[in-house]
């Protein structure tokens, strides 16, 4: 992954302004749909099982989060996901706190077997949705992204996707390719939403761009990017997100080309 390649991502997501349908869940709706605007993408939040499947169709993207999940909804992301497939819309799934809870477990393997084109978790989420662990402590992941590595490669070539691990060092890999995402602040598991938005950045970004998984890299590199600069500036949670948001507008190209890569 090159710098060139980080800018391009950044480009094309500025100038065709993907619009993400994202069934995600209640308590970020609000900094979800403001971090796709400020990123260059436009949000949607459409979750009613009448709607969601023909919005999925024509979205340029679509985000399936389980965190607050409840039969209505869950019907809609099952709806959504298979209108995605057969429409060629690319779709992320995020299985937060798959592993802990039985429901969620259940409807994340279903939707897991419809083939998203990204899974994004912690390293506990994914462990517990490839079958290698027992989940986390609810949201909070347990394991290190070292750990789920074997996991996130065995998932990626279960799906044919994308899998991206998220930690203070975030791993994407389609079981080809590995690239390793540095950088960011420990404020971000102190905003609620934040890994939420990750999710949501990533549909935006693999709607923008050719390859799934240089658009996934890019959108962890533009998260940590933004997460150092208002870090800089801020004194702690409560005017960190509200910088982080300034951030995720302000970073461009330059900016994301910068971001720490291994």
């Amino acid at each position: 992954m090159s710098a060139v390649d980080l800018r391009a991502a950044h480009a094309a997501l500025r100038a065709r302004t993907p619009l993400v349908h994202c069934l995600t869940n209640t308590v970020v709706q609000t900094i979800t749909a403001n971090a796709l605007l400020a990123a260059g993408a436009a949000p949607a939040m459409v979750d009613a099982p009448e709607e969601a499947g023909d919005f999925a169709a024509v979205a340029s993207a679509v985000l399936v989060n389980v965190g607050t999940v409840n039969a209505r909804t869950a019907e809609a992301m099952r709806l959504a996901a298979r209108s995605a497939g057969a429409a060629g819309t690319p779709w992320v799934l995020d299985p937060v706190a798959v592993g802990a809870l039985a429901y969620r477990t259940q409807l994340a393997a279903e939707l897991v077997e419809l083939r998203p084109t990204v899974v994004r978790g912690n390293a506990s989420e994914v462990m517990a949705l490839a079958g290698a662990g027992g989940g986390g402590r609810g949201v909070d992941s347990t394991d290190s992204t070292d750990d789920a590595a074997k996991a996130a490669a065995e998932l990626a070539a279960r799906t044919g996707g994308v899998v991206a691990v998220s930690g203070a060092v975030d791993l994407v890999t389609d079981g080809r390719r590995t690239v390793r995402v540095g950088g960011g602040s420990p404020l971000l598991t102190r905003t609620t939403g934040a890994g939420c938005v990750l999710g949501a950045l990533v549909a935006a970004y693999v709607a923008a761009t050719d390859d799934p998984f240089t658009g996934t890299v890019a959108a962890h590199a533009h998260v940590a990017v933004a997460a150092e600069r208002a870090a800089r500036i801020t004194a702690g949670p409560g005017t960190f997100a509200p910088a982080w948001l300034d951030a995720l507008d302000a970073v461009d190209g330059a900016a994301l080309a910068g971001a720490e890569l291994r």
